[in-house]
């Protein structure tokens, strides 16, 4: 009988729990999938607990990403036979389900998978869509940005900020990375960034990102938001973009506007769930580019931390609390 992690009630992690449950009916157009690796979000931690936006129902079973092998496949709709999808029974896929990823098997329309590029591992993949789609996003979509401009990575030694040092590599563009430990900054550098330094002085980030960024760097990708980011506006140049694209620190900046002001600087929100939701055109087009540049082998995801389903838990814990280096996985 296939075991998934339950959350009963929003809450401390350490209610969530391991349960045995029935496997889920296969309707038409649906996969099947064992499931062999589960991304691990900072967002999940947050879902659980309740201090995200969306607050599901209870039960439910948490995890937005997820890599398996397809077992069964449902008919084709509106056809008396068929495989659903353009997948087959065998093929590893990727699957953004928003929920129920932790768990040894999960139920997913096949016409929503993704077949894992064959230079990933299953870690690798079950890890690298959300944070690198939102990257890509980032870099490529929201931002003016060219080969040859520079910008700051904040939390660069995390899953969010080490996959935008990589895109930004990819991309062209020059790369100094914050980080808050050697390991973390070594990771970094390793994606690809020119200068790293360490981001527990945030006056020493500025000085060193104007350093980098020859009086200013043109963008600053910040996952982390708190505090300290009125000083991170500050290592913006002129015309200068920052991208707004989360809260790690769980304190929500209120950016000084006459910094903004300022060299003519601009701030940029980075909500690429909510704008796909209304345009799965571009999802489609940005997913296909993002394969593509990892086909190719223009980018390298980092292997992660692997947690057993049991310790689901200690894993968010440790994703929250940022101190994993890169990413973390459950391994059913």
């Amino acid at each position: 009988m296939p075991r998934a992690v339950v959350c009963t009630q929003l809450g401390p992690l350490s209610g969530l729990r391991v349960e045995e449950r029935p496997s889920q009916p296969l309707g038409p157009g649906d996969a099947r999938i064992a499931v062999l690796a589960a991304g691990v979000n900072f967002v999940d931690a947050l879902i659980v607990q309740g201090l995200y936006q969306i607050k599901p129902s209870t039960p439910f079973v948490p995890g937005g990403e997820l890599v398996g092998v397809v077992t069964e496949l449902g008919d084709q709709p509106g056809s008396t036979a068929g495989p659903a999808g353009g997948v087959a029974v065998g093929d590893r896929v990727l699957a953004m389900t928003m929920a129920g990823a932790f768990s040894t098997e999960v139920v997913f329309p096949a016409e929503r998978l993704v077949k894992v590029p064959s230079n990933l591992t299953d870690g690798q993949a079950a890890t690298f869509m959300q944070s690198y789609m939102t990257g890509l996003f980032a870099l490529a979509r929201r931002a003016s940005l060219w080969p040859g401009r520079s910008v700051l990575v904040l939390g660069a030694g995390g899953g969010v900020g080490l996959a935008a040092v990589d895109v930004a590599r990819a991309l062209g563009l020059r790369v100094i990375a914050a980080a808050s430990t050697d390991e973390k900054r070594a990771l970094a550098t390793a994606r690809g960034a020119g200068a790293v330094v360490d981001s527990t002085d945030p006056v020493a980030v500025k000085v060193a990102a104007r350093e980098f960024g020859e009086g200013g760097v043109d963008a600053v990708y910040d996952p982390v938001g708190g505090e300290r980011a009125a000083e991170y506006l500050k290592a913006l140049g002129e015309n200068g973009q920052y991208l707004v694209v989360g809260f790690a620190t769980g304190h929500i900046p209120a950016l000084p506007a006459n910094q903004i002001l300022l060299a003519n600087r601009r701030v940029i929100g980075v909500d690429m769930g909510g704008w796909f939701a209304r345009h799965a055109d571009d999802e489609a087009d940005l997913r296909a580019e993002l394969l593509g540049l990892v086909e190719a082998g223009q980018l390298s995801p980092v292997e992660p931390r692997a947690y057993p389903l049991d310790q689901v838990a200690e894993a968010l814990a440790a994703q929250q609390g940022r101190q994993v280096a890169g990413k973390a996985v459950l391994v059913p």
